[in-house]
């Protein structure tokens, strides 16, 4: 029995040690491969584009260039009360505004408290407070920024305060009060794109929102660029960060709202071009005289000058980012032969 055991145990022995080394070459880990190295930025590349955005070829469209120097100004609020300016508003106990809910610091719904916050949604309650003594009377409206003017036009709100930049154009299809913000447009990008300026831009792709003035910019600014048109600010920050765009070309205080989102971006130096906010009402030769509503709308502008409330206002949202000029100059049409059309405090 013993002549059998001695070759068995020799089996066993060089079983154990081929199953030790089979064991061992299954725990060596596989040699990783190196990923490339990202070198160039491609829009095509990736996840599918935002929800109803549209890439816009090279030179595909002309700009339109829309003029702002001749607006002959707003209407100057008289000494009526917010009863005989706006009897239908009183009435029906809150003012409708159309104001966006995704624009980080001018308009946007905290995802903490789910609250509507930021600059305009401030002047929204500062207009409700004048005119029914209390700030929260506002029903608020999510107009997008293709269909901000027409939600004038269909009825949908009383008013609008969502950036949107005077121009002559838009001044022949709504009233506009005086000027709230002024705003300088400028390029934002991720540190790492290595642009820095406009001739960095061709070959890139510059991402702006549908119906803002920042379109017609940047095809003037860059005939040799894609340009991918989205339906919000929000969809810009995600296309860059997916890197379907490389710029993103709009007001310095929506940028800053983008930055204050991301900290890997950066708004550049040069300002391409500056503009000033309106509030915005339906237009008196669209059947509805809203003369008493912007009057009304102006009167909230003076006083939060004066108290300074705006620059609280400022500060509070735009402080850590952006220098203020201040609050723009007052800007009246004419109502008397001889009245200045501009008047400043």
């Amino acid at each position: 029995m013993l002549a059998f055991r001695r070759p068995l145990l020799r089996i066993t022995h060089l079983g154990a040690a081929l199953l030790a080394a089979t064991l061992l070459v299954s725990c060596t880990p596989a040699p990783v491969e190196q990923a490339d190295t990202l070198t160039a930025l491609d829009p095509d590349a990736g996840p599918p584009l935002p929800p109803d955005s549209s890439l816009e070829a090279p030179g595909e469209k002309d700009p339109v260039v829309e003029t702002k120097e001749n607006w002959p100004g707003s209407l100057r609020p008289d000494d009526k009360t917010p009863e005989e300016r706006v009897p239908s508003i009183v009435n029906r106990g809150r003012i409708i505004v159309g104001v966006d809910q995704s624009q980080n610091l001018l308009s946007f719904r905290d995802p903490v408290t789910g609250e509507l916050r930021g600059f305009e949604i401030e002047l929204a309650r500062e207009i409700s407070r004048d005119i029914f003594g209390d700030p929260n009377r506002v029903d608020f409206r999510f107009v997008g920024s293709a269909d901000r003017l027409r939600s004038l036009d269909q009825g949908d709100v009383d008013i609008v305060i969502r950036s949107v930049a005077i121009t002559d154009e838009r001044a022949k299809l709504v009233e506009f009060s005086t000027p709230y913000l002024q705003t300088q447009t400028r390029m934002l990008t991720m540190e790492s794109s290595g642009i820095s300026s406009i001739a960095d831009l061709p070959g890139h792709t510059i991402c702006v929102t549908e119906g803002s003035t920042s379109l017609q910019r940047a095809r003037t600014i860059a005939p040799e660029s894609s340009i991918l048109r989205t339906r919000n600010w929000s969809d810009c920050l995600m296309a860059l960060q997916q890197h379907q765009a490389q710029v993103i070309l709009g007001d310095d205080v929506i940028l800053s709202g983008i930055a204050a989102q991301d900290p890997y971006t950066e708004i550049l130096d040069t300002a391409l071009d500056s503009q000033f906010y309106g509030v915005a009402a339906t237009s008196t030769t669209a059947g509805t005289d809203s003369s008493g509503l912007i009057r009304q709308v102006n009167s909230t502008i003076e006083r939060i000058r004066e108290d300074r409330t705006w620059w609280t206002m400022f500060n509070d949202w735009f402080g850590p980012y952006l220098w203020s000029y201040g609050p723009p100059q007052l800007q009246y049409m004419p109502e008397e032969e001889g009245a200045d059309n501009n008047e400043g405090q």
